[in-house]
């Protein structure tokens, strides 16, 4: 991180942006290309490790990709807030950020997938839900493994207009 000023390691700003930010933009790489995909998500930490828990379709080109190459990054935001400037470069955004770098992998065990769907929706809603395998036989659940994350908050200024 370049600029080390606005860093966040306080693990309470981190688990802000977590519940805050509802979408999980999922960089993948299809054949040397980007490729992102916004989506809902669920997270947790296992082993001081951080763990996204993202669902779709049976079929598709992400699930595709994630078989040819499980390298991935996630990004999500929260706090978005522009501001004016009195010059053009002095407007901006201030925001909270996290971005995660790991593996993708694709779950098949029923109750591996029972109980990521629980953390996705425990994170989308505060609410808890239970699932069946005949409800999780209709979706695929990719768990996403971060090797490490960085956050950022970048505050308003000082003195707005």
């Amino acid at each position: 991180m370049r600029r080390r000023d606005r860093e966040v390691t306080d693990i309470n700003e981190i688990r802000h942006i977590l519940d805050s930010g509802k979408t999980l933009h999922l960089g993948l790489v299809d054949d040397g290309k980007p490729y992102i995909v916004p989506m809902n998500y669920g997270y947790t930490f296992e082993n001081d490790k951080l763990v996204f828990y993202v669902h779709g379709a049976l079929k598709g080109r992400k699930l595709d990709v994630i078989r040819k190459n499980q390298n991935c990054c996630a990004q999500i935001e929260c706090d978005v807030q522009p501001f004016d400037g009195q010059v053009a470069c002095q407007y901006g955004v201030s925001y909270y950020s996290l971005d995660g770098f790991g593996t993708a992998s694709i779950l098949e065990a029923p109750g591996e997938k029972m109980r990521a769907l629980s953390i996705l929706m425990k994170t989308q809603t505060s609410k808890d839900f239970e699932f069946n395998e005949k409800l999780v036989s209709v979706v695929s659940v990719i768990r996403i493994e971060c090797e490490y994350y960085t956050a950022k908050h970048r505050p308003l200024p000082v003195n707005p207009l």
